[in-house]
Order: structure tokens, then C-alpha cells, then sequence
């Protein structure tokens, strides 16, 4: 058998070829991420004899183009995770770090945990664009928190007091359509109360908002009322409207994102089981299924409820056995988020799921004197074994 070690880095890896007993057969060489180089070690390992086996370390991005060529050319390739190999590679007394004593070390994995070596399997096509998809949501929700962030910290400088008057229950939209009119307390001095009065119903019939003329008043008083730090300069109106303008197109991307992602998951077989339970809606359905992916890759429910980090591993050494344990959070902390968006969601709706499961684990674990936070995971983590039975469930139908 020949264990071939990848160090993958960005644009190249480090590859090093051992048989058992450490018998390095090539000294490590590297190749570049291209086809031309990446097919010359496809050669290269179709020459021997033996059973090769390819592993390397997840690396988030960088191994997906090696993978994905070395998989197609027929090659084994074992994927390991990040923190396991790390172990395994930080064993030695002097630590010395190279790209090539990386490649050999994780060509030495290779050797120590040959029976344990799984080939990997590419998700399906529609599972790996829900993922992609999902980590782009969460990136552009971050983005829209930091701009209503700004945007708000702006206008208690230029129109102090206006966030009271429009901030409802469809939260910042109706808002930032308004600053992108108006944008500062003196342009609605200057137009005076009666012809802003009658501005202010024509916009918002036309945006289709309800017309009212309390309001309008209401809003030009704190405008006479209110002192503006920052005066009405075309600096300030470009700052203004810029930050409404990123702020819309923000929001206006995420509802794309998620529109294309609700698409994809209702052609999957477990959309409807999905949306059945409770506290998920229609935004938390995509993204719960983009994070869990394929539930086959699974082994039991506790694979995926270590996938979410939410596991407790047990800690016994002679006679003492701890019984206060943390989390690990060793594993998808934007599964995790979302998890904690469900259960919030749970409490918040639990006059209308009473006879929620999920919402009696939590409701007794609050009753066994469990803190807030702490019922909340337990419940997640009931929450997920549910997921996890339903969902194969149908798949061992299909």
C-alpha cells in the first residue's frame, strides 16, 4: 500500500509518497493547481503497483480543485478533518514546520489509519448550491447588519428622533425609502409643514404605505423640535443617501439569495417534512437544509448533532466523572445560529405549538432548573434528532 500526503495550500500543494514502516518512496515535490500538473501525479500514481491512497487536510477552498480533478481521474482521496489531523501532526517533541514535513506527516496519517480512510463523495449538485448559497446569506446578512448599524448611527445626527416615528413591524425598509427622499430634519423645514404634509401622503400612497396626515405632522414637529449635529451639506447628503443606497441593494441581494435557495430545497424530497416542524418557516427551511446538507452522509443522529457542535463528550478519569460539561462547538457554528433563530422562534409562537415536542424538552429543562441558554441547546439538540429521523425516514421510502 502507498500513502500519498497532500499539503495543500493556495494556488499549490506539497505531495509526499510513503509506504509502511516510513519508507519515503519520493522525496516531497510540489505541484501546481493546473490541469497540466495535477495530471503529471495523476501519472505518476497510475504507475505503481500497489493500492495508492491520496489524503489531504480540509482546507476550506483551496483542496476543492485537487480534489475534484483527483476524484475524477479515479483516484482515492480521504479528506480529513482539520482538527484531527492537527493532532495527529503536533505529536512530535520539536516541532518543525515545512510544507514538505507537513506532507510527509500527513502521508504517515495515511499509513497509521489505512482501514480507517474514507473515499470522498462530492453532495449532490442541488446540496452543494443550497451550501454555497447559504454561506452567502449569511455573508450578505452580516453586511446589512453593520449598514442599518451606520445608517441609524447617522440619522440620530441628521434627523434625531426619526427612527421612533418609522420603524414598524416591516422594520428598516420603510425607513430608508424615507432618508432616501429627505435624508435631513432641515429639508423638511425648508418645505414648509403644509406642502411636506401633502409630499409626505403622495410618497407614501405611492410606496404603499397608509396615508396619514397625523403622522406627517408628527414628523415635521421633532423636525422643528430636533437638533441636528451634522449640517446639510452636499458631503452630508452624499454619506446619507450612499448608506441608504447600500442598504437597499443589501436587502434587495438577500432576498435574492433566498428566493433561489427556497426554489432549489422545495424540489428535494424533505421540503414539506422540513416545513411541517415547528418553528421553521419559510426563511428558516432553506438555510436549516443548506447547512445539514444530505442527511445520508450521516451516521446516526449523534454525527449530526457533533456536525453541530452541540455534543457533550463525557469526561471520566479514575474516580471522578465530571456531570458539568460545555459544548464542544467543534462544528458548524452557522448551523448553530440558525438553531438558536428555531428555538427563539419556538418560544416566541408556543401558544400556537403546545403540543411542540421540542417546546415540552425545553419547558421541562427550564422546570429541572436549567438556565435559559442551557434549555435552549438542549432543545436544538432534541430538535435535530427529530430532523434526523423524520428526514431518513423519507429517504428510506424513496
Amino acid at each position: 500500500m502507498i500513502s500519498v500526503g497532500i499539503d495543500v495550500s493556495k494556488g499549490k500543494s506539497t505531495v509526499a509518497i510513503m509506504k509502511p514502516g516510513g519508507e519515503v518512496v519520493v522525496s516531497p515535490f510540489d505541484v501546481q493547481h493546473t490541469r497540466e500538473s495535477l495530471s503529471q501525479l495523476v501519472d505518476r500514481l497510475s504507475s505503481f503497483d500497489e493500492e495508492v491512497r491520496v489524503v489531504l487536510e480540509a482546507t476550506g477552498n483551496y483542496n476543492l480543485p485537487v480534489v475534484k480533478f483527483l476524484t475524477e481521474k479515479g483516484i482515492f482521496v480521504c479528506v480529513v478533518n482539520a482538527l484531527r489531523m492537527n493532532k495527529f501532526c503536533s505529536q512530535d517533541l520539536r516541532r518543525a514546520k515545512t510544507d514538505k514535513k507537513d506532507a510527509l506527516k500527513i502521508a504517515a496519517y495515511g499509513i497509521a489509519y489505512w482501514g480507517e480512510l474514507m473515499a470522498f463523495s462530492p453532495a449532490d449538485e442541488t446540496y452543494s448550491q443550497l451550501r454555497i448559497l447559504s454561506r452567502q446569506y449569511h455573508q450578505i446578512v452580516s453586511i446589512l447588519v453593520k449598514s442599518r448599524v451606520n445608517l441609524s448611527n447617522l440619522l440620530d445626527q441628521v434627523m434625531p428622533g426619526i427612527k421612533t416615528l418609522l420603524v414598524d413591524s416591516k422594520g428598516n425598509c420603510k425607513l430608508s425609502l424615507f432618508v432616501e427622499r429627505y435624508y435631513h430634519f432641515d429639508n423638511i423645514l425648508e418645505m414648509g409643514e403644509r406642502r411636506f404634509m401633502s409630499d409626505y401622503c403622495k410618497w407614501a400612497k405611492k410606496q404603499g404605505y397608509h396615508m396619514n396626515e397625523r403622522k406627517a405632522k408628527a414628523i415635521f414637529a421633532s423636525a422643528q423640535e430636533a437638533i441636528p449635529v451634522i449640517p446639510n451639506t452636499p458631503v452630508t447628503k452624499l454619506v446619507v443617501l450612499e448608506t441608504v443606497r447600500v442598504l437597499l441593494e443589501t436587502e434587495k441581494s438577500r432576498k435574492s439569495i433566498l428566493a433561489q435557495m427556497t426554489e432549489l430545497v422545495k424540489a428535494l424530497p424533505e421540503y414539506s417534512v422540513v416545513r411541517e416542524m415547528g418553528g421553521v418557516g419559510e426563511i428558516l427551511t432553506p438555510r436549516l437544509i443548506g447547512e445539514i446538507g444530505d442527511i445520508r452522509r450521516f451516521k446516526s443522529r449523534n454525527s449530526l448533532i457533533a456536525y453541530a457542535g452541540i455534543d457533550v463528550p463525557p469526561y471520566q478519569s479514575g474516580k471522578f466523572t465530571a456531570t458539568e460539561r460545555h459544548i464542544s462547538k467543534r462544528g458548524n457554528k452557522y448551523l448553530r445560529k440558525i438553531g438558536y433563530e428555531i428555538m427563539d422562534s419556538i418560544i416566541k409562537h408556543q401558544r400556537l405549538l403546545a403540543d411542540d415536542p421540542v417546546l415540552q424538552f425545553i419547558q421541562k429543562k427550564r422546570g429541572e432548573g436549567k438556565k435559559y441558554k442551557q434549555a435552549l441547546v438542549a432543545g436544538f439538540n432534541k430538535f435535530l434528532r427529530i430532523y434526523f429521523a423524520r428526514v431518513s425516514e423519507v429517504y428510506e421510502k424513496i
